[in-house]
């Protein structure tokens, strides 16, 4: 059996959280992670940095002003495929006690690797009707760039009408940007915001109706735009189904429907001539298991994960035309983690049992990264390929000073 080696890539005190995308910079160089030593966390967070995976230096991109327990919280970091600048989350910069970070009270922020600290509005945020077009009134949160670095979907929760009903929504490009009135909460944004996902509160049972759509990822599909995400449905018998949908972007709709922003007692509108479509139709639907979907380069395949009979998460593949979904694995174990596909589109990353796999798609061979034992030290998080699909980056705790630290770990997968 082969060894792969691991190095422990950060060993500052501190937390090193890596998201679950967009991790490596574009030359693959660098690892963007936020300070949090627990995912939960966010809001008590107050820095994003980046480290070299060849020398392990550490710079600090960017750092929150004023951190309580309370917020601001920054954290959720990914780099653009295309330049060398991060996106995370950022909440309110008024968070306190009595209005502290939360998934209605957020933003994403941008930063230029080369100008740290100087943050950049993504989204523009307008609480004071009548709204502007282009803005929200709530939380944007997991971040995703697009392959081309041009768009930007992201989960939305409105602060003022059904904050629990989370949708997906798109930044699309705009060339003035989106500029609001000043005023508290309220912020500019370099791109044009949306919600692209329609929910109710209550699905007809047996319908193609979702009360939430979430943990998206983008389709590659040669000249146009399009989003895969989960959604809630209500099967026949009235029970919760997560299935898989796709929603086609076109910017230029996007800009045209100024009116989707809307009113003063409404959540925001999806844009006219955007439209959501069912893609799966299984029994059981996919794993309960927090997890995103991926997409093959060639748009043609979605990937997720969903329950055996047995009860263990497997890998599922989603045919994008037919929507025929089949299990990809049948392994003795239960993956315990979101999975990542490489570049390529030839294997796919989870942790199950406490240790890193790498999985073959076309010859079924499993890899095997770490020998750690159910009591060692937990892996977190979703495992990361590199852009050249060369590398793989984990999260796992390590003790320091008897203070234990999620750190980055790195596997060579050509030695």
């Amino acid at each position: 059996m082969h060894e792969f080696k691991v190095t422990t890539l950060t060993r500052t005190a501190s937390g090193h959280t890596i998201h679950h995308n967009g991790a490596f910079s574009p030359d693959d160089e660098w690892i963007v992670f936020d300070g949090r030593n627990d995912d939960t966390k966010i809001g008590e967070t107050s820095t994003i940095g980046m480290v070299n995976i060849k020398t392990g230096e550490e710079k600090i991109l960017y750092k929150t002003n004023n951190q309580t327990k309370y917020g601001p919280g920054v954290g959720a970091a990914s780099f653009s495929p295309k330049e060398n600048m991060v996106l995370f989350i950022h909440g309110l910069y008024d968070a306190n006690q009595n209005k502290p970070y939360d998934m209605t009270r957020r933003f994403g922020l941008a930063i230029d690797t080369d100008s740290p600290m100087v943050g950049i509005h993504m989204d523009a945020r307008d609480i004071v009707s009548p709204y502007t077009a282009g803005s929200l009134r709530g939380g944007t949160h997991s971040h995703c760039w697009s392959a081309d670095g041009r768009l930007v979907s992201f989960t939305y929760n409105d602060e003022f009408v059904d904050p629990d009903l989370r949708v997906v929504g798109v930044m699309v490009p705009h060339e003035r940007g989106v500029v609001v009135p000043e005023g508290k909460g309220n912020n500019n944004g370099k791109l044009y915001a949306t919600v692209v996902t329609d929910v109710v509160r209550e699905p007809k049972w047996g319908s193609d109706e979702i009360s939430k759509a979430f943990d998206e990822c983008w389709v590659e599909i040669k000249g146009r735009y399009e989003i895969a995400f989960q959604g809630n449905t209500r099967n026949d018998k009235g029970e919760t189904v997560t299935e898989i949908f796709t929603v086609g972007i076109d910017p230029q709709s996007i800009l045209d429907d100024t009116m989707a922003v809307g009113k003063l007692g409404e959540r925001p509108q999806v844009p006219k001539g955007i439209k959501q479509r069912r893609l799966s139709r299984t029994a059981k639907g996919l794993s309960d298991l927090r997890h995103w979907l991926r997409s093959s380069p060639d748009g043609s395949t979605i990937y997720a994960l969903a329950k055996d009979d047995h009860g263990r998460n497997q890998v599922v593949q989603c045919n994008v035309t037919t929507g025929e979904t089949t299990y990809l694995t049948d392994l003795d174990f239960s993956i315990s983690s979101p999975i990542n596909i490489s570049s390529k589109g030839d294997k796919v990353t989870f942790v199950a049992d406490n240790n890193v796999y790498v999985l073959s798609l076309a010859s079924k061979k499993l890899d095997k990264l770490t020998s750690n034992s159910p009591a060692d030290l937990k892996v977190v998080g979703a495992p990361v390929f590199s852009r050249r699909d060369d590398k793989v980056a984990f999260n796992q705790f390590v003790i320091e000073n008897e203070i234990e630290y999620i750190q980055i770990k790195l596997v060579d997968m050509l030695n």
